[in-house]
């Protein structure tokens, strides 16, 4: 049998193959694959460091034939200030799964930030209310970037506030995506504000106490909560949660980390 060659991808050729509406295609397939039970729940493990941690996060899969893929992101929430680096960098290996040969290996950042974004617009499309066209973006590092434009491939967005602590890189990013999708972007100095004139917020940050609590949020708001990827951060305050209809894609991990974790152990749910 002949073996097949091991592609390799860079994060620039990634942005320039992968568009947001075949990540957006390819995530809802994924999941309505995993609710009909046809594919197994992803496996992950955590490594925590001194100033950051690993994730790995591997799984199978069966299109036209059986694949194998793992990523491995180093998350280092302080890259930027102190190195002028990503939060998050790593790598993606796929195989064929069904002989174990190596078929990719590819930069994560760019599939990491589509694919995390992707699953917030199959949620919106069938969470949100159709008519959702005010979003408030709470994070505008390179999540927040790809949340809106996922977004705006599902709902009639019009106008989008950009929330950061850090003043300047909400300005650059109202002035970027405002340019590039031709959406009004305001830059909001007060979160809970803008939330209350919103129909879906995202926060997308990497705090490690609640950023959106129960009384900012309006009722019938979809939120999605992307930010919390271990045990020790959280973005939503979990009198929120215990409040609101929760959606995960996969339970088990969600109460193991995050804004799902912290609801369970503060016994609110």
């Amino acid at each position: 049998m002949k073996t097949e060659g091991t592609l390799v991808l860079q994060r620039h050729e990634i942005a320039q193959l992968l568009t947001i509406e075949d990540c957006i295609a390819a995530v809802e397939h994924a999941f309505r694959v995993y609710g009909q039970r046809r594919a197994a729940a992803p496996g992950m493990l955590a490594f925590h460091a001194r100033e950051g941690g690993f994730h790995i996060k591997a799984g199978f899969l069966e299109l036209e034939r059986s694949y194998f893929a793992a990523k491995v992101n180093g998350n280092y929430p302080g890259n930027g200030e102190r190195f002028g680096l990503p939060t998050i960098q790593g790598v993606i290996v796929l195989c064929n799964a069904e002989n174990g040969s190596p078929l990719a290996v590819m930069d994560s950042m760019e599939i990491t930030a589509r694919r995390t974004a992707a699953a917030s617009a199959v949620a919106a499309k069938y969470l949100a209310r159709p008519e959702s066209a005010v979003v408030t973006v709470c994070g505008c590092g390179v999540q927040g970037y790809a949340q809106v434009r996922a977004l705006r491939s599902v709902l009639p967005l019009r106008k989008v506030f950009a929330y950061d602590k850090d003043l300047e890189r909400a300005r650059g990013f109202a002035q970027q995506m405002g340019s590039e999708l031709q959406v009004d972007i305001s830059v909001a100095r007060d979160l809970a504000r803008a939330v209350g004139e919103s129909d879906v917020c995202v926060t997308c940050t990497t705090s490690r106490v609640p950023v959106l609590m129960k009384a900012d949020v309006p009722e019938g708001m979809f939120v999605a909560a992307v930010g919390a990827d271990h045990p020790e951060k959280q973005e939503l305050d979990p009198a929120l949660l215990s409040a609101a209809t929760v959606v995960t894609d996969v339970t088990e991990q969600c109460a193991a980390t995050g804004d799902l974790h912290h609801a369970v152990m503060s016994r609110v749910m």
